[in-house]
């Protein structure tokens, strides 16, 4: 028997959207700019198993001038031995005291795990329950709440306590090509009926056959490429099947999908984390933000000529 070879490269996809920026992630973030002199302290929340792509360019233009602290969530649900900057993990914990009597907000993309955040700091610090809704689609929180109290305050230092400021997630604009939006798809961070399930499961066995091997999903079939014998396994063997026994491959797409996002499916990062990453992913978005800038300018002229010509031959 040949040996099982992973595909190295997954088909591009150039008819998914590229973006899911909707009316109130737009009206979130501008709100959120007209709170900045009241903040003290900004947390970026950015997803562990994609910590580059999840980094929304928005929030560090927007929101500058504070000071910023990235917490990357759902670190349980990724590969270990990423590399982590104790130096600097120290030196906000060595800052824990001068966090008192600020009001701190906390941002991020959809579903990237800001709630949770909120809800453990409290529990954490003053021994209370949930605050905020939390849900496994994206648009759970939609408004920007009034600050929970997370710290309570000293009476006997006459120190103030410290509040956290929950936010609706914000995705960017534009995502520069489509696997980066199969990535933010797969995680969550995306609605599931934007991308075709199947889709998202192909895209999903793609990676945990380089990741983790056939064996993560051994149960349901051998070790393969094709998405469908996939699927099919997992209907035999999880009875999602329609009417006459045929296999509901949408069924057991969403299925899969919520299994990895829970961690059963294997746990990997779908970035390539390298030391020069995020600059380079820097480097991309201007060079995104350059071009799309010239096709802006291009429609604007096409439009202006359109015009001219609509009224001289009124």
């Amino acid at each position: 028997m040949a040996q099982f070879m992973p595909r190295t490269a997954f088909p591009q996809q150039l008819s998914l959207p590229r973006s899911y920026y909707l009316g109130h992630h737009a009206s979130g973030l501008s709100r959120m700019k007209t709170m900045l002199s009241s903040i003290d302290l900004i947390i970026e929340c950015r997803d562990y198993r994609v910590p580059l792509t999840s980094r929304n360019p928005l929030f560090e233009q927007s929101l500058a001038g504070r000071e910023r602290v990235i917490v990357y969530t759902k670190r349980d649900l990724g590969s270990h031995g990423l590399a982590v900057d104790k130096k600097r993990e120290t030196q906000h914990g060595l800052a824990h005291d001068s966090l008192t009597g600020s009001r701190i907000l906390i941002v991020g993309m959809p579903n990237v795990g800001k709630s949770s955040l909120l809800n453990a700091l409290r529990m954490a610090g003053v021994n209370r329950g949930k605050a905020a809704f939390t849900g496994a689609q994206p648009g759970i929180t939609r408004k920007i709440a009034s600050g929970v109290k997370i710290v309570d305050p000293d009476p006997e230092t006459g120190t103030e306590g410290v509040y956290l400021v929950d936010t609706p997630g914000v995705f960017v604009p534009f995502v520069p090509d489509t696997e980066s939006m199969l990535k933010l798809a797969l995680v969550g961070s995306v609605k599931d009926t934007i991308i075709a399930p199947t889709t998202l499961a192909d895209y999903l066995l793609f990676h945990m056959n380089l990741k983790v091997g056939g064996r993560v999903y051994g149960e349901y079939c051998g070790a393969t490429n094709d998405v469908v014998e996939f699927l099919e396994g997992v209907c035999r063997k999880t009875g999602r099947l329609g009417k006459g026994g045929v296999p509901d491959l949408e069924a057991a797409a969403l299925w899969v999908v919520q299994r990895w996002r829970q961690g059963n499916l294997g746990r990997f990062v779908l970035d390539e984390v390298e030391v020069d990453g995020l600059e380079r992913k820097v480097a991309e978005e201007v060079r995104m933000s350059v071009s799309q800038a010239r096709k802006q300018a291009k429609d604007v002229q096409r439009m202006r000529a359109k015009t001219k010509k609509s009224d001289s031959m009124g």
